[in-house]
Parts: C-alpha cells; sequence; structure tokens
C-alpha cells in the first residue's frame, strides 16, 4: 500500500508516522500542507504534533490548508484516512467526523502509557486486532478529552462508531483508566462510511519492542489487510 503522510508546519509525529508504515512493508511519503495528494493514494495519515503551533486551538488552521481539500475528496470517494492526536482534532476541526477535543479534565499534558479496548472489530482501521485483547498504546495530550452532545455520541454508539476506548489493562472501561476526561471512555471514533477514523494515542510510537510496545501495529495491519482486498479508492 501507498500511504500518504501529511505534513503541516510543527508537525512532529510525520516522520514517526513514515518510519513505522515502512518498517511494517510498506510505502509512505509525507505531503507537504500546500501540495495535493499524489496520484496513487491508498491510505491518509494526518500525524500528531502541533500543527501551526495550535493557534486558535488545536487543528483550527490546519484544517484550512490546501491539502485538506484534497483529504476531503480523498475521503468522499472512499479513501482511507487516519488522524492521529493533532490528526484526530484536525479531522474534527474540518468535520471530516463528528464532536470535539478539548483541554483534559484536569488541564494538564498527559504523556503516558494508556490502555485501549476496541468496541468495533468491524471496520478497516480495527478487524486485525486480537479480540478481547486491551492495546498499550502511549498518548501525549493536553486536549484529548472527546466531547459530543448526547444526540452525537447516542448515533455514534448506534452505528458502532466508537472504535477505541480507554480502560485497564483488563479490558475494564473506568474513570479511573480514562486520562483525559473523554465522555464514555472514547479515545477514537469513525464516521458513517468508515473510512475515515481518527484516534488521542500513538499507534505508530508502539510498532516495535524497542518503545515498549508493538500494539499498534495492529492498526495499521487492519488497514494492510483491508487494503489488499480492494484497489485504491480515492485517487486516480
Amino acid at each position: 500500500m501507498n500511504f500518504s503522510v501529511l505534513q503541516f508546519p510543527a508537525s512532529n509525529c510525520d516522520q514517526d508516522a513514515v518510519h513505522a508504515i515502512r518498517r511494517l512493508g510498506h510505502q509512505a511519503r509525507m505531503v507537504w500542507h500546500k501540495d495535493n495528494l499524489p496520484p496513487g493514494t491508498d491510505a491518509v495519515i494526518v500525524p500528531g504534533g502541533f500543527s501551526y503551533g495550535d493557534y486558535l486551538r488545536c487543528g483550527a488552521i490546519a484544517r484550512f490548508s490546501p491539502v485538506m481539500q484534497s483529504v476531503r475528496q480523498f475521503a468522499d470517494k472512499g479513501g482511507w484516512v487516519l488522524g492521529i492526536c493533532n490528526g484526530f482534532q484536525v479531522l474534527t476541526e474540518a468535520g471530516l467526523l463528528p464532536g470535539a477535543l478539548v483541554r483534559n479534565r484536569d488541564l494538564q499534558f498527559h504523556c503516558e502509557q494508556v490502555h485501549l479496548k476496541t468496541a468495533a472489530a468491524d471496520t478497516p482501521f480495527t478487524r486485525r486486532i486480537p479480540a478481547d485483547r486491551p492495546l498499550r498504546i502511549p498518548i501525549a495530550h493536553g486536549e484529548g478529552c472527546y466531547y459530543a452532545d448526547e444526540a452525537t455520541l447516542a448515533e455514534l454508539r448506534a452505528n458502532g462508531q466508537v472504535l477505541w476506548q480507554y480502560c485497564d489493562s483488563e479490558g475494564n472501561v473506568t474513570d479511573q483508566a480514562n486520562p483525559n476526561g473523554a465522555l464514555h471512555n472514547i479515545a477514537g471514533i469513525c464516521n458513517k462510511g468508515r473510512n475515515v477514523a481518527g484516534l488521542m494515542p500513538h499507534p505508530e510510537r508502539a510498532c516495535e519492542a524497542l518503545l515498549g510496545s508493538e500494539d499498534g501495529k495492529w492498526i495499521f495491519e487492519s488497514l494492510f489487510e483491508a487494503g489488499r482486498e480492494r484497489p485504491a479508492a480515492g485517487t486516480p
């Protein structure tokens, strides 16, 4: 598969994503925020970092980057898009995912390992994750508290759009396991079409044992498997 990893001013996880994808045996290239997605893109990664210095609010300026128009067109055609941390924030600001990411409930920046329960196993982002196995993946954010109104939350649950929830090491979804106060412990969601997803934890930082966990690779492996079953949908 060919991955396009976006690069905004002040992105700092773009090279991490490229490294992880290449290490897992696939192609990845960075795409500058003023450019369009290159032909042949199979999937897009909107990486973590502090795009545009998080001015105004996280992701608020990045949503207006020229490349995001290309990403929107790609997604509208069914192309796979994964937003990680700041990338999740960008996707909500751009309206490609519902809800918003607001300040952590303790108003502190959290950089730590967390556990994730996979709440929906039938998506291109989760299909390879072993059943009933909590993932151990790091977070690094100050605005990771997922928020949405009750109608949106009900719709997410009804449609199976909640992909990951914060949990303890045994897979129990508890308030103690919630690092940022996210409603319903939501760590990641997808759109109705199941081709756009976002999560606050960093799977690209958990793809090799040297980093303390290899659990993040299951998210990328899910996309790889989905990619083997169909050609690129979003670009000519």
